[in-house]
């Protein structure tokens, strides 16, 4: 799978001793669905993560993503961060119908969008994000009923999609810069990436 535009399916998968019971973590750039009951995990600095599931049959799934920043599109509100955060959103809204989600019981829970990259203080990358995911769900019909965005502080996020709940953690100090390395990791191939793949639309 090519590094860039293309969403990656989590492959991290381990069992939370914690919570008892199997896990999986998304990486920035990566998304996971599942129709089992288990525990998806992920930390959110400036990208945002979406929890999606059908309140019904508790099909769920999280995306992990980040806007690019292109200034070409700053005279055209359907650029190239448009397009990857409609192509980010829409495949795992996809992926979630394809394993028998209906689109009418759909509702959200978005977080992340911290001011947390060094050097971008002012290029305000997190509120981008998340004024995005905001808008696109508001467009596309799909309830958010509870959010946990902006702030200057990452996010470690526990999503259980079989019940909906979500613990968040904010993680007041950084104890290393593996978040914040992940992430303009993640930014840098974005920067040098082309939209890549087809999105099917229902």
């Amino acid at each position: 799978m090519s590094a860039g535009f293309e969403e990656i399916l989590a492959p991290n998968y381990y069992y939370d001793r914690n919570f008892g019971t199997d896990a999986v973590k998304i990486l920035p750039g990566e998304y996971y669905v599942s129709n089992r009951d288990l525990l998806m995990v992920t930390v959110l600095g400036s990208c945002v993560g979406a929890c999606v599931r059908d309140r019904i049959s508790g099909i769920g799934g999280i995306n992990h993503f980040m806007l690019p920043d292109d200034k070409r599109e700053e005279e055209n509100r359907f650029g190239r961060s448009m397009r990857y955060g409609d192509y980010a959103m829409e495949i795992l809204i996809n992926q979630l119908l394809k394993l028998g989600a209906r689109r009418h019981n759909l509702e959200a829970k978005v977080f992340g969008g911290g001011n947390v990259l060094p050097g971008f203080k002012n290029n305000m990358v997190g509120e981008r994000n998340a004024d995005f995911v905001i808008d696109y769900l508001d467009t596309e019909g799909i309830p958010l009923i509870a959010r946990d965005l902006l702030g200057n502080y990452p996010r470690k996020v526990y999503f259980f999609p079989a019940t909906g709940k979500v613990l968040v953690k904010r993680l007041r100090s950084l104890h290393n810069d593996t978040i914040i390395e992940r992430e303009l990791t993640y930014r840098q191939r974005l920067r040098q990436s082309k939209v890549e793949g087809d999105v099917e639309l229902f």
